[in-house]
């Protein structure tokens, strides 16, 4: 199966806001089974907006983050910037382009949930190509299927089905026929690929799961919007977003959300909190709601009344 390298296009905030993060150990676990000592440098392909890299970074003295979307590596350079991680280079390309990059010699590849979108038994020869000797080829991801389930809080569990639906809907059949071809023809496994490389195989290592994470809705949705067969156009986003926050409901045990002013109550106190931070250098520190335009030009002239007759 070939993928549209910008399937992503657009949806980098979505992503670094929704996507379940990895394990809380996955730093410790990786230094350990490499014995990472922060010299090296690892190339982290389809990095997305930075997540292994601000996970990883502090284990090598250089990263390379390589995306093919514009998006993905400017959210990512934010991400980094703000955390204090300053040894990354951003670069625009896919797994392919491996060879021209000049990346070589790497302490390690990474792919976070990446090499499916990629000719896996081509791109693992040139992983091997820039490795340096004892190097290693790393693919992450979380797993869940057959690993040991934390105790549920009792929260509704999300209706994937309904969503899925819900998003066929707006974007049509093509998305069911993705969406199905993935569950009839789903792609070679890592293993059978590696096992055909150089690298003749590959050992399987889980980092703890993480007990508290919880998603609520608009985790949810934004999940689903940072998927590549599931990412609303612009022109869909208001009305898109908001049945489908809505569908969200579908897991309550009464089958209703919640309703009234309580959303609003904090717009107008706000909003006067913002007119008497601007007038403070004025010396007015009241102003009674509603602050109409009136209100406030009254307030000015009679503090300026009053300033002049003190002086």
């Amino acid at each position: 199966m070939e993928f549209d390298p910008l399937a992503f296009a657009g949806t980098a905030e979505y992503y670094s806001r929704g996507r379940p993060p990895y394990s809380t150990d996955i730093a410790e676990v990786m230094r350990h089974e490499l014995s990472l000592d922060g010299n090296g440098r690892l190339l982290d392909v389809g990095c997305g907006p930075g997540v292994l890299e601000l996970a990883l970074a502090a284990l090598f003295q250089r990263v390379i983050a390589l995306d093919p979307e514009v998006g993905m590596l400017t959210e990512g350079a934010r991400r980094c910037l703000h955390a204090g991680v300053d040894n990354v280079r951003w670069t625009q390309g896919v797994a392919e382009d491996i060879p021209v990059l000049e990346v070589a010699p790497c302490r390690a590849v990474t792919f976070g949930q990446s090499f499916h979108r990629v000719r896996r038994r081509e791109v693992a020869e040139l992983v091997f190509e820039v490795l340096e000797p004892g190097g290693s080829l790393v693919l992450i991801s979380n797993a869940v299927v057959g690993r040991p389930q934390p105790e549920s809080p009792g929260y509704p569990s999300i209706p994937h089905d309904a969503i899925e639906e819900l998003i066929i809907t707006y974007l049509g059949e093509g998305t069911r026929n993705y969406l199905e071809r993935w569950k009839v023809e789903p792609p070679e496994r890592f293993e059978v690929a590696l096992s055909q490389s150089r690298f003749r195989g590959s050992r399987t290592v889980y980092a703890p799961g993480r007990p508290d994470l919880i998603r609520d809705i608009d985790a949810v949705v934004d999940n689903y919007f940072s998927m590549s067969y599931a990412a609303p156009r612009a022109f869909q986003v208001p009305s898109y977003d908001l049945e489908l926050t809505e569908d969200r409901t579908l897991g309550n045990p009464l089958g209703i959300k919640g309703a009234g002013e309580a959303g609003a109550t904090g717009a107008p106190p706000a909003v006067v909190s913002a007119i008497l931070d601007a007038l403070k250098p004025l010396g007015i520190d009241q102003i009674d709601m509603p602050a109409t335009p009136q209100k406030i030009w009254q307030a000015i002239q009679e503090r300026s009344a009053a300033k002049a007759a003190a002086e």
